[in-house]
């Protein structure tokens, strides 16, 4: 199993000192796209890839509670998140980058399971996770879906971001 490449047109080396501002659930959400990028295209199962994982350098910083979340609740619950992300999108699944499909399925988990996690962090993760590791534009792909299932899946939150005026009507 290899590690998920970065975005090629960015350049190897990470600015100083960015690394080490992230917090333990941004680490969490990076080890677990890796790992979910490889039950999508490794076709390898969640807990062998669990045991790769674990291994990669930095793991110790991210939160593993939150990465263990992620990884077998995004693997297990697959097939429940693409049919809440499907209407939403104007391509077949399989025309989706494993990338953003699997940047989509943390933050649909998230915002439906993860209620600790405000849905506004959740769609911000998940899109610089995509602006790092996915296509140039797939971020802005990964926004909308997500932004699009928000009412749906935090309608309160949502509504009293609306409210006070934080989010689109």
């Amino acid at each position: 199993m290899s590690e998920l490449p970065e975005k090629s047109s960015k350049p190897a080396a990470r600015k100083p000192g960015k690394s080490a501002s992230k917090s333990a659930r941004s680490r969490a959400r990076e080890f677990a796209l890796q790992a979910l990028y490889q039950v999508l295209v490794g076709k390898n199962e969640a807990a062998d890839i669990d045991l790769f994982t674990r291994d990669l350098s930095g793991f110790h910083k991210a939160d593993s509670a939150h990465y263990d979340t992620l990884l077998y609740g995004c693997s297990e619950q697959a097939t429940d998140l693409d049919k809440l992300i499907l209407p939403l999108l104007d391509r077949s699944m399989a025309e989706i980058s494993p990338i953003e499909r699997a940047v989509m399925w943390i933050g649909v988990f998230e915002m439906k399971h993860c209620l600790d996690v405000p849905w506004r962090v959740s769609l911000n993760e998940c899109i610089e996770l995509a602006k790092e590791f996915g296509g140039t534009d797939g971020h802005k792909y990964v926004n909308a879906v997500l932004e699009g299932l928000a009412p749906q899946l935090r309608s309160h939150e949502v509504q009293a971001d609306r409210e006070a005026g934080r989010a689109r009507a």
